[in-house]
């Protein structure tokens, strides 16, 4: 990527919580390694892996064993969905302690996600029949939210790592981040690209970080692709005017930008961040607005370059 490049200026130090480089079923742009070596010739610090199939923090504890040099923070987490496991303590126990052990320190998972397409809301968006719907993860609006809900609430404020939403209703958004701070976590980050203003109010209001990435202002969004269960769907796209609103309804100081990119049809991770940076730029935030979304929010909350240390959870496994 040439330095000379309008934008570059703003991945100075930025984070990418969202990249998707993993193996997938469906092509990707690059590899982890290649992934983290574009981020360290940009001058990033940060890059999370997403994967909707199993547990990224192996991929990351790879990549920082082998490139830790090059002082990119690559960082894990897993996504509950069915085929990584579920909405399930169990798994979650082994991701955060999942790594290469070295030294007393290790690459755990430093964000668990609840599903991000087995949910009603995105099963009902895709027109599944009833009996999946009624299958699929969701957020009681009234009542007590799950007991293994609560279990993977507790093991996350346990051990101070981040809550991701996942992709359920914006109401749903609202009552998990209030269970989840009731229950002690105090990390959250909730993808609200397609969130109306007010709700995310309520959100940011809990103290979680509003997300925004550049995935649903492409052209992918035309593009049918396969996620889970072999479902081909396309997701709604957003406009930038939409989007702006969005983030200043959250506010600078309580949103994240990040990518969402890795699919064949877009661009490499950094170039798209680069891209979508100065898109944000065109929509009238400032570098210095810019920079606390892309930089110093996300390094806070996933604790980018600061050592983690090795706390094996209570479990038996081979």
């Amino acid at each position: 990527m040439t330095q000379s490049l309008p934008g570059m200026d703003l991945l100075k130090d930025a984070v990418d919580c969202h990249a998707h480089v993993c193996p997938h079923i469906n092509a990707r742009t690059i590899s982890v390694f290649e992934a983290t070596r574009q981020a360290a010739a940009a001058g990033m610090k940060g890059l999370g892996l997403m994967d909707n199939f199993g547990n990224s923090a192996g991929f990351a504890a790879l990549a920082m064993l082998e490139l830790g040099d090059l002082g990119v923070d690559v960082f894990g987490g897993l996504i509950l969905e069915p085929c990584a496991g579920g909405v399930s303590p169990y798994v979650v126990k082994i991701a955060l302690d999942y790594g290469y052990h070295s030294g007393g320190t290790k690459t755990g998972a430093r964000f668990i996600s609840l599903p991000t397409h087995h949910t009603r809301n995105v099963a009902s968006s895709e027109g599944r029949s009833p009996a999946y719907i009624e299958d699929c993860f969701h957020v009681p609006l009234t009542g007590e939210i799950q007991d293994e809900t609560k279990e993977v609430l507790d093991l996350i404020a346990g051990r101070d790592v981040v809550l991701n939403t996942g992709f359920i209703s914006a109401e749903e958004a609202v009552r998990l981040c209030q269970a989840a701070k009731g229950r002690g976590v105090e990390r959250i980050i909730v993808p609200a690209v397609s969130y109306a203003e007010d709700l995310i109010g309520d959100i940011v209001a809990t103290g979680a970080y509003a997300e925004f990435f550049f995935f649903g202002l492409t052209h992918a969004t035309h593009t049918a692709s396969v996620n889970i269960e072999a479902q081909i769907n396309s997701p709604s796209a957003v406009s930038l005017a939409e989007t702006a609103a969005r983030i200043r309804a959250a506010g600078p100081e309580q949103t994240i930008l990040s990518g969402d990119l890795g699919m064949a049809v877009l661009p490499p991770p950094v170039e798209g961040l680069r891209e979508f940076l100065l898109t944000i730029r065109s929509a009238g935030f400032t570098d210095e607005e810019i920079r606390t979304m892309v930089v110093n929010n996300p390094t806070q909350l996933f604790k980018v370059g600061q050592k983690h240390a090795s706390v094996m959870a209570d479990i038996s496994c081979i």
